[in-house]
Order: C-alpha cells, then structure tokens, then sequence
C-alpha cells in the first residue's frame, strides 16, 4: 500500500521545467531511494513534494491530494523534510533545535519525545546543552534528522544525507535511519549519490537523469544489470 503515490508531476522555477513527468512511490513503511548525477532533478523532486517549488501533477499522501497544499499543511500531515545542507540553528542548542521539531504534540508530550529520539541519537543527549553550530558534521547531520523525527512523521524526506561525511559516520547515520524505519514504519524517500549504501536501505530505487524517472524497480535490478551497476555503483 502507498504512503506517497506522485503521478505525472513536473517542476520548476520559472525558466523552464526541472522535473518532467515523474512518477515515483514510497510504501507505508517502505524506503525509496532516488539516486542520479548533480543536477538530475533529485532535489527539486522533494521540494516539489513538499509544495516549494511551482509544480503540476498529482501528489497523493496517505491518499489525500497534497498537490495544491501549503508547505506548512504539508508538513502538519506528516511529511518531514531534512533538506541538503542540515539547516539546523547554530545559536540553538541541539535540545532548543529538537524542540522546535516537536511543534506539532502537546508539552505534555516533549519530555518523552526528547527520551525516545535520544535513544537513537544517543551521542544528542550528551551534547544537548551544547550550541548546534558547534556540533561536528556528523553531529549537526544527526541532528537535523532527530528534529525531523520529533514531529513523529509517517514520512521522512531525505536530501543527501551523506554529503560531506566520513565513512563511518555515514554507516552510523544509516543505522540510525534504518532502525527508526524498522521500529516505527516511518516511510523513507532518500535522495542520495552514494549509491552503494543507500541501496543496502531501500526497497525501491528510482534513476533520474535530467529530470525524468530512467530506472524503476527493486535494487537488485540495479546490482543484477552489469552496465546499470558501473554506470551508478562505480564496480
């Protein structure tokens, strides 16, 4: 069953189309994942999700129209955002900043928000008195996927998590993302280059190149077609 079914959507930003007719699907519950070069259109794809950018087509979350929806309604729905960049608020502290993800629960709820996303973030809850903007890459990055998690969403939107990261603070992050998926069935569409570790997470993989959908199907699709695998996994 689809959480996020988006049908025929195109995108822009007042020059022309960026996307081009794209149809993608994440299930309740399920990872899908949308590799492609830089400027495949792979970014524009979340912000039209989410209603940033001007778009035409159907989005359809948890089977409501979504398309003609505010960013801000959007996101009262359940759709979490973490765009490229972390954008956290460095003169915040790492709890300041969670706080601002639990907008949408009550305060009788903050406490046990703070408690359950700091059993996945552990390494949050001992800098939580700490100012965000000195908080190391990785840091900053788990970060702004535990904010996302404190509005307890049933879909996260993931750009480029990776970007800019050590290995194994990547492997650590993708843990993370993945027992937050399994333990909550919070739906994931990730957005990534690394391909080789985002295939390792998803159910579902989608290929763009210059705005449109090339490549849809399982991963092993992509890991079973020779041409496929050395062209985006590198071997």
């Amino acid at each position: 069953m689809s959480l996020l079914s988006v049908q025929r959507l195109s995108a822009g930003y007042g020059h022309g189309d960026v996307l081009h007719e794209v149809a993608i699907e994440v299930a309740k519950g399920g990872v899908s994942v949308v590799l492609g070069a830089n400027g495949a259109g792979k970014t524009t794809l979340l912000r039209a999700i989410c209603g940033m950018v001007a778009r035409r087509g159907s989005v359809l979350f948890d089977k409501r129209p979504v398309d003609r929806l505010p960013t801000e309604e959007i996101a009262r729905l359940g759709v979490a955002h973490v765009p490229e960049g972390r954008g956290t608020f460095a003169n915040l502290t790492t709890e300041e900043n969670l706080r601002l993800g639990a907008y949408r629960h009550g305060r009788n709820q903050l406490e046990e928000s703070y408690a359950r996303v700091y059993q996945y973030f552990p390494r949050l809850a001992e800098r939580r008195r700490q100012q965000a903007g000195t908080l190391s890459g990785g840091e900053q990055q788990m970060l702004a996927i535990a904010r996302a998690v404190m509005s307890r969403p049933a879909l996260i939107l993931l750009d480029e998590p990776s970007f800019g990261l050590a290995p194994l603070i990547v492997e650590e992050l993708y843990r993370i993302v993945r027992d937050i998926n399994a333990r909550e069935r919070v739906g994931v569409l990730l957005v990534e280059q690394n391909a080789a570790i985002a295939l390792d997470l998803a159910d579902r993989v989608y290929l763009f190149e210059v705005g449109r959908v090339v490549l849809d199907g399982p991963p092993t699709q992509l890991r079973g077609d020779e041409s496929l695998r050395r062209t985006y996994l590198g071997y």
